[in-house]
Order: C-alpha cells, then structure tokens, then sequence
C-alpha cells in the first residue's frame, strides 16, 4: 500500500474490502468462522477480522465513532446505548448508538435513524432531521453538539498494535464528514437552500462540526502515533452528472474545512484520503493542490469518470481506491466479468503505482 501511495509499482495491487452486514454474514458462514461475539470495550469484531484475513485484506480502518460516547443525560436518560448492531458498512462496526423508545437509533450527532428491511437487506433511514426548524444561528446553538472532550483515545494503542503488531496491514483513520453530517441534521433540500439564501446557517454548522472534526483527528494521530498510516474522511458532493453546488459554494464554505482536516493529517505525517462519490472530476485538480493522496471510490458509472483519463491526467499527483462498477457489475455481473473488470482497474488504475 506504501509502494502503491508513493507511486511506486508494488508487488501486488493493495486490496481492501467494505460490506454490508449481510455479505459479512454471508462470508463468516462461507469460511465456517465460530469465534465468541465482541463485547463493548472490544474495537474490532472477530469474526470481521477473520473474514478479512481469509480473504487476504492489506487494510484496516479504525473510525471516529468507535471512542465517541456521549454525556449521561444529553440524549434521552432512560434508554440503553448499543455499540454493535450498527448496520453501517464503512466502518468497522462498533459505534454508540442509543436505542431510543420508539425503536428508533440515535446517534452522537443527534441523528435519529429508522431500519426498514427489505428482501436484498436492511438499511439506515433517516427519521427526523432534528434542525430543521432552527431559524437563526441562536437556536443551532442549542443543539447538544458533540464536544472534543466526548472522545477518548486511550484504548486506541493496545489494540492496533496487537492487530498489527508486525505492522503488515496499513491503517487509516476514519475522521467523519462535514458536508453530508450537515445535510443529514438540516434535511439536504434546506440545507442546499441555505447555502444560497441564508448562509450563516450552514455557515455556523459546518464550523461547529469542522471543530468536533479535526480536533478529534489530532487526538487520535497523537494517541497512535506511527501506528495510523492515513487519514480518511468523505463528503459527497457530487452526484452522478455534476457537482450538487457550484465550484463556488463548495470553495467558500467547504474547502477551508477540508483543508483544515488535511492540515492536521499532514502535520502528523500521514497520507490523505478522501471519499465522494458521483462527477467528482471538476474539482480533482483543487483536492489534489489541497493534500488528497487517495480518492475512493472512482464511481466509473458517473459522468466524466473515464479510468484512463484520470490515471493519464492525475495518475502522478493523485492515487485511486476503488474503480469497480457497484451498480451493475458486482450485483449483476458474472464472476468472469467481475474478474475482467478488476483485472482491467488494476492494470489501467495500477500501472506504475497508485
């Protein structure tokens, strides 16, 4: 992975892997894996970590969420916080969540989620978005934030260094977004309003989480020290035809924050990753004049996507993570034509590194 980030050719591509709980279920039973369940003090789930060895994985994530417990008495007092049924695919599947008494999850932010099960899974739906009747910054003040102090990062050193202790996987920090945790409290359809007709709004909100953002991040590099090897963190703003704000917008009240995470990243030394998904191409440029070392997912069925001409036009500056088609190829494909595809991405994505 090393090689790969220093756009040196590697012995192999770096593989990495992500899914839902019902492909990780999926593959427990394939591999016949029985290990005892985690319990609440545990970061890693065992039989996750089994599945990822099996499967030969060089990645490993630990994530913001993971050390975020709330204050007694800042959400609801009377129901009991979960760690571990989280149905979140992209972090390693502990994080706090309050099981409130409708049924409902609440999470650190104040998000309340609903899980509707459907034939191929379930899913997170958002339940209500709890600003969005704040009229005025004064009442966006009166929302319990999360503060820097709700994290703590002692426990973080043990066990990545049991995990790796012979330092053969490469592990990155999941620091959490600004853009999309935004939407998801304000309701995207307000929030996009307010970036145009009241922007002190979303102003004083991407501010507010910026903070309980990058501050976190130095914590935790500072706790790990050469145990982390990068920095992840993700914010969609692009859809699959184009940018959902204009160049302008996403420059005036989301760059600085962006930037303000990468800062402290490369203070600590580590590589930057950085996640969108969607036409992300107009602003590829900027990302890398920011610090981005390594964009996910590379979604090749957006608009402007084109593997070839990114490696060609960036492939020097900039790494790419990801690059397989996950609406059409590996939910409806074949085995051999996934095996194309991925050997296609690592010869077009991978040459020379990256």
């Amino acid at each position: 992975m090393t090689r790969a980030l220093q756009h040196l050719q590697p012995d192999r591509a770096p593989v990495d892997f992500l899914a839902t709980p019902e492909i990780w279920g999926q593959l427990i039973r394939h591999f016949r894996i029985e290990v005892p369940g985690p319990n609440d003090e545990e970061l890693f789930e065992p039989a996750r970590e089994a599945v990822l060895r099996a499967l030969e994985v060089d990645c490993r994530v630990v994530s913001y969420d993971q050390f975020c417990q709330p204050p007694a008495g800042v959400f609801e007092s009377r129901t009991k916080a979960d760690w571990w049924r989280s149905p979140s695919r992209s972090t390693p599947g502990r994080m706090w969540r309050q099981v409130k008494s409708s049924g409902e999850w609440l999470d650190i932010w104040g998000r309340s989620y609903r899980r509707p099960v459907t034939p191929v899974g379930t899913y997170e739906e958002l339940g209500v978005f709890p600003l969005s009747q704040a009229a005025t910054v004064e009442e966006l003040k009166d929302h319990p934030w999360p503060e820097p102090d709700w994290w703590d990062f002692s426990a973080l050193p043990d066990p990545i260094h049991r995990l790796n202790q012979d330092q053969e996987y490469h592990l990155r920090y999941r620091g959490g977004s600004i853009f999309e945790t935004a939407c998801q409290l304000r309701g995207m359809e307000a929030f996009l309003a307010d970036l145009a007709l009241s922007p002190a709004i979303p102003a004083y909100m991407m501010d507010r989480l910026a903070d309980v953002t990058a501050e976190p991040t130095r914590r935790a590099l500072a706790a790990a020290g050469d145990r982390l090897d990068m920095v992840y963190f993700y914010d969609d703003v692009a859809a699959q035809n184009g940018l959902m704000i204009s160049k302008e917008i996403w420059r005036k009240h989301l760059r600085p924050h962006h930037v303000r995470i990468i800062e402290v990243a490369k203070a600590h030394g580590k590589h930057v990753m950085y996640h969108c998904d969607g036409a992300i191409r107009p602003l590829i440029p900027e990302l890398i004049e920011m610090g981005v070392d390594l964009l996910n997912p590379v979604q090749v069925t957006a608009n402007d996507i084109d593997p070839a001409q990114l490696k060609r036009e960036y492939g020097d500056r900039l790494s790419f993570h990801g690059g397989i088609d996950i609406v059409q190829t590996l939910p409806g494909g074949s085995l051999e034509g996934v095996e194309r595809e991925v050997r296609r991405r690592i010869a077009t994505l991978g040459a020379l590194g990256g």
